[in-house]
């Protein structure tokens, strides 16, 4: 049924009062005026393109565990998302990508629609697994296409420099897979080659790679001279602050991810995350050597730690949205425009969400 709502709407950039009327898409828009007081401030719902789990449940366990990550991470405002697979055998994965196939062809009421999946492992490299489990192995096109035919790979992260990947980056580009560099102990050099090749950015920036030195720049020195985008995880646990500000004066589209896991909207306790059991306490989540294993962030919170950060609402709200849909190439989402998706985020005065509407549906 069709709706209308007269708000402060973050439009190109800005905020302005305006009337939107809206289905399941954004029908009509019309400009009253310069933001007014008074009024709520409404944003695009956010868009996720890492998120391993939520709700106690975990990606790779396939079956329904996709349906229960989106109602979770839909009352946090993430509208859409891609899931996050974990390094695995070949049949551990192909079990969790059968299990979210449905969920892909049809979003039911109440869930984040899911947009394809980020193929976080297994081509990455032993040296900088990070929270991976070990069963890491060389890329083919082969076991790519395989999954891809299953549901759409959008973003697939790979270590650049172990076995032949290299190689691989154009081929993947011509699949319109996003090539991500990340869980790589490569070289500054070999991170430049592979954004010359066509990779277009880096999986939670700062973890996971080969640290910078000035005589030594590794992977975070590529990044930060010559990368466009990056993801980051802006849960305060995972990146020191100033190092965040270092990447938004380097990296023009940098944009934040949550690394969710099951252990996101649930209380302390022990997770699944792939084969590994991680621990939620302290608002993080560890593996029982105490390495961080993803993050029980919800993006509404990031939000929020953005802004603290001294983010203007909008440019917070344009890297939790828009960018992250322009990077996968969707141009329907992240944004509020007339034929765009209706995802609206209706905000409080502390930027708690007040309103939820996903494809024009109140949550």
């Amino acid at each position: 049924m069709k709706k209308s709502i007269q708000a402060n709407f973050l439009i190109e950039g800005t905020f302005k009062h305006a009337e939107v009327s809206f289905d399941e898409k954004i029908e009509n828009i019309k400009i009253i005026g310069p933001k007014k007081m008074g009024l709520p401030l409404v944003i695009p719902g956010f868009i996720d393109l890492h998120v391993h789990g939520g709700g106690g449940a975990d990606i790779m366990e396939g079956s329904t565990a996709a349906q229960t990550i989106a109602r979770t991470h839909l009352k946090h405002g993430t509208t859409s998302y891609l899931a996050t697979t974990m390094t695995a055998s070949h049949e551990e994965l192909k079990k969790a990508f059968n299990g979210m196939s449905s969920s892909f062809v049809k979003k039911n009421k109440n869930e984040s629609r899911l947009l394809g999946v980020h193929l976080e492992g297994p081509f990455i490299s032993r040296e900088k697994l990070g929270a991976q489990p070990d069963f890491v192995r060389e890329a083919t096109l082969a076991e790519i296409k395989e999954l891809h035919s299953i549901v759409p790979i959008k973003t697939l992260t790979i270590a650049p420099e172990v076995f032949e990947h290299m190689q691989l980056i154009s081929e993947l580009i011509k699949m319109d897979v996003m090539v991500q560099i990340g869980h790589t102990n490569g070289s500054y050099e070999e991170g430049t080659k592979a954004l010359e090749l066509g990779a277009k950015s880096f999986t939670h920036l700062f973890n996971a790679m080969s640290s910078f030195h000035h005589r030594t720049p590794g992977m975070v020195g590529a990044a930060l001279a010559h990368a466009d985008h990056a993801e980051l995880i802006p849960d305060l646990l995972h990146v020191h602050p100033g190092a965040i500000k270092t990447a938004l004066r380097c990296i023009p589209n940098l944009y934040f991810v949550t690394d969710a896991t099951a252990a996101t909207g649930m209380p302390d306790g022990d997770y699944k995350l792939g084969s590994h059991t991680v621990h939620k306490c302290l608002g993080g989540v560890r593996l029982k050597d105490g390495t961080l294993a993803g993050s029980a962030l919800t993006m509404d919170r990031a939000l929020k730690n953005l802004v603290s950060l001294g983010l203007q609402l909008e440019e917070a709200s344009k890297r939790l949205s828009q960018i992250p849909a322009e990077l996968i190439h969707i141009t329907d989402r992240g944004v509020i425009k007339e034929e765009a998706y209706a995802d609206l985020l209706i905000l409080n005065d502390d930027l708690s969400l007040k309103e939820i509407y996903s494809e024009g549906e109140l949550v």
